[in-house]
């Protein structure tokens, strides 16, 4: 019969009952045999005697920790996969495992894929140390234990290399483990100093501190400087002591060079001052491996650094700016904030990165504009606080997540009220003047004959002062809806009033042309709302898009609901606002600046929209390119039903 395969079996220890279940119920539907103990105590009653084929232990357990658990337990068993399991990954951590003789590290949050990949990975590391072992061990040849150790050793080098970035402790163990590996007495890796054309001592092994730190080397008529001319290893093994300009002698020397991108940036050497010999092709193979892990380890250095570099550029850039800015990742945890959103949102001076936005954001019209980024058309609000008022914008970065910009707007506010209540006064007190002129001018033809030309002069005299009463009108209109005057409100269906809206400017709409489209929720839910008012607000929207719209052009009125609001927007394929003029085009008067002289307009149409939003608990802005259109954007609360 054939012979059955029996599965692999798995120990874990773990007292996260979470973590626990997820790694056996993971492993189980992979084919694993897994036992699961709860502390260090059970653990060890069961594995010395009955080892498993593989052992995952959390770092930290109820009795004890799993790096005092495990040097006993490995000695016992070298050749064991073990995985730590820890709770975020950090240098010592990873040095204490390497040296509790850990195979490999497991971080939560933990990845069905990434426990299998590893623990696979450690189980045929294992498996093929075990299996290369025993096939030496049959030799029975020293030979075997140095090798096995110099495979021990680039095996920790390398987890070192990529879990650390303590670069002097990197490469002092790359320099520590060349003597170890060669046979030799003295090792240094020199590094070429760019500025001197000197080489230096960046890391040694069984030299004096005082030498290492004051070691300046010539490149020219020196061992080190040729394999740093050629990029080719020197060997110099003359039974002759051979003096150099290091000032020591040597009987036995080998340097290797560090090549990055194709330069030399220095070397690696290790010698003998006894006769003690130096095998070349076992010493020099040694050292060409070694400095790879060195090349790796001080780009790997230089690369944080300009890393750290950018950082505290940026963090430089956040603190200076008045603007306040915070920066969430796509879970919604913070990444960055500067003290200008520190002191506008409260939050102290303690750190809160990896906070989320639940935790440090009260305002539920600023959290709802973080959590729903991306996903609505909505990006902009405004609250205040302490007697201030913040403009908040939120941007998706690619990649990142979620960017939140606080801006200062209330001196804005405070000239924005003083000028309201200007207009209103004044608009109230031309009134009167106004209507007593168009009285007397209607009274002329009633007082004798005019001549034609006279008629001609009277019809622009009651034109102007037409247009000037529509200004007033205009300016006592917002007058009234910013001071809070008619404010009852009832049921209003949006859909209804866009229909009657655009009924009344289909002779403009069809003199020029243009296409208007309307897409609305059906059915569309009622807003609580002045009718009047809201219908005066489309008015001005669809009056503006077809003015600046040229002939044959395309309107289009677009609404969706997202939770407990409406999404409306109105678009035009016209001449579009300057970018500079976008945060003015909703001041009183404010025409943009390409907008030409034969485009009537005093420029009040879109703060009486802008007012009218506001006392409606909505937001308004607008997004354009110049001659490709504008796009207005009116968010409203939904009735309360």
């Amino acid at each position: 019969m054939p012979e059955i395969k029996q599965p692999k079996t798995v120990a874990i220890i773990t007292a996260d009952l979470i973590s626990g279940a997820f790694i056996e119920e993971t492993l189980k539907a992979d084919g694993f045999s897994v036992s699961r103990y709860n502390d260090l105590a059970s653990a060890w009653q069961v594995l010395p005697a009955a080892p498993p084929d593989a052992l995952i232990v959390c770092e930290k357990l109820p009795d004890g920790a799993a790096l005092d658990f495990l040097p006993p337990l490995l000695r016992r068993q070298p050749a064991l996969p073990t995985l730590l399991l820890a709770e975020r990954e950090s240098a010592a951590l990873l040095r204490a495992a390497l040296t509790a003789g850990v195979t490999d590290c497991l971080f939560k949050p933990l990845a069905a894929d990434t426990l299998l990949t590893t623990l696979r990975g450690a189980m045929e590391r294992s498996a093929r140390l075990r299996d290369w072992g025993l096939l030496q061990a049959r030799r029975t040849t020293d030979s075997l234990r140095a090798r096995l150790d110099g495979l021990e050793t680039l095996t920790r080098l390398g987890q070192a290399i990529t879990s650390t970035l303590d670069i002097d402790g990197v490469l002092t163990a790359i320099v520590e483990a060349a003597v170890e590996l060669t046979g030799a007495e003295e090792g240094s890796l020199l590094l070429l100093d760019s500025t001197t054309g000197e080489l230096y001592m960046r890391a040694a092994k069984n030299f004096d501190q005082n030498f290492v730190r004051t070691f300046r080397l010539a490149i020219s008529d020196t061992l080190a400087g040729s394999v740093l001319r050629s990029g080719q290893p020197v060997v110099l093994d003359d039974s002759t002591p051979t003096k150099i300009k290091t000032s020591y002698l040597v009987q036995r020397l080998a340097y290797v060079p560090l090549k990055l991108h194709g330069s030399i940036i220095g070397v690696l050497g290790v010698d003998n001052r006894t006769q003690k010999s130096l095998n070349r092709e076992h010493t020099v193979k040694v050292l060409l491996a070694l400095a790879e892990y060195a090349v790796i380890a001080l780009e790997n250095s230089r690369l944080y650094g300009e890393m750290e570099t950018r950082r505290r550029e940026l963090e430089s850039i956040l603190t200076g700016i008045q603007d306040g800015v915070m920066v969430f990742g796509a879970d919604q945890r913070l990444i960055m904030l500067n003290p200008a959103a520190r002191a506008v949102l409260k939050l102290g001076d303690e750190n809160l990165a990896g906070r989320l936005a639940s935790e440090l954001i009260l305002d539920n019209d600023l959290l709802h504009l973080v959590e729903s980024a991306g996903q609505t058309l909505s990006n902009v609000t405004e609250f205040e606080t302490d007697g201030r008022s913040w403009s908040v914008h939120v941007n998706t970065i690619p990649d990142v997540g979620v960017a939140l910009l606080l801006h200062d707007i209330t001196h804005l506010k405070k000239m924005d009220k003083i000028k309201s209540e200007f207009v209103h006064t004044v608009s109230h007190d031309l009134r009167s003047p106004l209507t007593a002129i168009l009285g007397y001018v209607e009274l002329i033809d009633r007082a004798g004959p005019v001549t034609d030309l006279q008629r001609s002069f009277i019809q622009r005299v009651q034109a102007s002062v037409q247009n000037i009463t529509k200004l007033v009108n205009d300016l006592v209109s917002l007058g009234q809806v910013e001071a809070g005057f008619d404010t009852q409100k009832e049921l209003v269906y949006l859909d209804q009033i866009v229909a009657y809206v655009s009924e009344q400017f289909q002779k403009q709409l069809q003199a020029k042309e243009q296409n208007l489209q309307i897409t609305l929720p059906d059915p569309c839910p009622p807003i609580s709302a002045n009718p009047v008012q809201i219908r005066q607000m489309f008015e001005h929207l669809l009056d503006n898009a077809i003015k600046y719209t040229p002939n044959a052009g395309r309107i289009a009125i677009h609404g969706e609901v997202e939770e407990d609001q409406i999404i409306v927007q109105v678009s035009d394929t016209g001449l579009g606002i300057p970018q500079l003029d976008l945060s003015y085009v909703f001041d009183k008067f404010y025409r943009g600046s390409n907008v030409t002289g034969d485009v009537h307009g005093v420029g009040l149409g879109l703060a009486i929209v802008r007012s009218i939003v506001e006392n409606h608990g909505g937001r308004i802005w607008v997004e354009s390119t110049p001659n490709q259109g504008s796009v207005f954007t009116v968010v409203l609360p939904l009735a309360q039903l």
